[in-house]
């Protein structure tokens, strides 16, 4: 018996088990599925989440019905509505699923071939010069942090004063292996080392990779960004060690694992054969297909970020996605990071050829509404890690 299979020890819970290993769970299923968590896990679920569940009905009228079915296959698929909102009681963080979202019909799409888009911004059209980044951007005063498909340069319009870019030998951002990805953390890691030598007070580390625009990059060439920051952590991620220090103060346990305790028994984990690394769909995602990696190994996790991404790409359609890797600090802090991992969060960002933005008010100041099935990007991820 698995791990995971061990979770599951209630009679009641046979069917649900059986649902979710032959990739039947939704995430309508989810009030049953918590409602038959074994007594230990059900605990974990209480203390660390909500679920609420609300129902949306609608009479359209005849005219309607024509562009309703041919915008969501029937008039009967969105007359009644489930909605289910799962809350994080800790980070507050939330989201809203929905399936319905998933098949509005999108105006204003451009008909664009996005591969064509990204080859006819190299070379001479590549105006921030990352296709010829030895004379096209600047360095940092310490020079440049050189990898085997990678180099460092300087931001020019920075959001700290160590803020640097991580530049891919590849323009087109999607081509990308395994070899790669370990090389860019590893080139990445270098750059912070580096930093802080050269200024012993910039201590907090944060590395992100924006794919295409709609993720919010400027220039198409594959690259990432990394900055050092003075005084304190950014603040979401200060937010994130203060929860795990006063998570484990209180129930003198580590918030990380217990939350992927949760998302493994509801059959969200990763099959990651590893004792240092661990990694789930998150069920409060801060947008679609959320998943979330976390570890002290950290180029394990670049292993396991490559076949996420991998699977993101070539199976699930994605090709506009955000990495962000929150790592402890450099040096010694007056604030405890011992019950903080490194912390890899990749989300995808929709469609490229969309002009509608993936966040509006709701994202912003309200709770994150989100169209696609965590159990389906489980089911999708399952059997992609060695």
């Amino acid at each position: 018996m698995s791990v995971r299979e061990s979770l599951w020890t209630m009679d009641s819970f046979e069917e649900a088990l059986f649902s979710i290993n032959h990739g039947g769970a939704v995430i309508t299923h989810l009030p049953r599925l918590v409602a038959g968590l074994p007594p230990s896990v059900a605990a974990l679920w209480r203390q660390l989440f909500r679920v609420d569940v609300s129902h949306g009905t609608i009479h359209p009228p005849d005219r309607m019905h024509g562009w309703i079915e041919r915008a969501f296959g029937s008039v009967e698929a969105v007359l009644h509505q489930e909605i289910i909102r799962v809350t994080n009681q800790w980070t507050l963080e939330g989201a809203i699923f929905n399936r319905i979202r998933g098949l509005r019909p999108q105006q204003g799409r451009y008909q664009s071939d996005i591969d064509q888009i990204i080859a006819a911004s190299a070379g001479p059209q590549d105006e921030a010069g990352f296709c010829t980044p030895e004379s096209g951007t600047p360095e940092d005063r310490f020079g440049r942090v050189r990898g085997r498909y990678c180099l460092s340069a300087s931001n020019v319009a920075k959001f700290d004063g160590w803020h640097g870019v991580l530049i891919f030998d590849q323009h087109n951002p999607l081509n990308f292996n395994l070899e790669r990805v370990e090389d860019y953390i590893q080139t990445a890691g270098r750059w912070f080392d580096a930093v802080h030598t050269a200024d012993p007070q910039a201590v907090y580390p944060f590395f992100i990779w924006n794919c295409l625009w709609r993720s919010g990059a400027s220039v198409i060439h594959g690259h990432a960004q990394m900055s050092v920051s003075h005084g304190m952590a950014y603040p979401k991620v200060e937010l994130l060690r203060r929860t795990a220090e006063q998570y484990h103060n209180q129930h003198n346990a580590n918030y990380f694992q217990d939350v992927w305790r949760v998302h493994r028994a509801l059959g969200l984990g990763l099959n990651i054969h590893s004792d240092n690394t661990h990694g789930y769909v998150s069920l409060t995602p801060i947008k679609e297909k959320e998943v979330v990696l976390f570890g002290n190994d950290v180029q394990e996790l670049a292993q396991y970020l490559y076949h996420v991404l991998d699977c993101f790409v070539t199976e699930l359609g994605v090709q506009s996605f955000n990495v962000s890797i929150t790592m402890p600090p450099l040096n010694d802090t007056p604030e405890s990071w011992t019950n903080v991992p490194t912390i890899v969060r990749i989300v995808d960002r929709g469609d490229p050829n969309s002009r509608g933005s993936d966040i509006g008010a709701m994202e912003l100041y309200a709770a994150t509404v989100v169209a696609s099935d965590p159990f389906n990007i489980a089911n999708a991820l399952a059997g992609r890690f060695p």
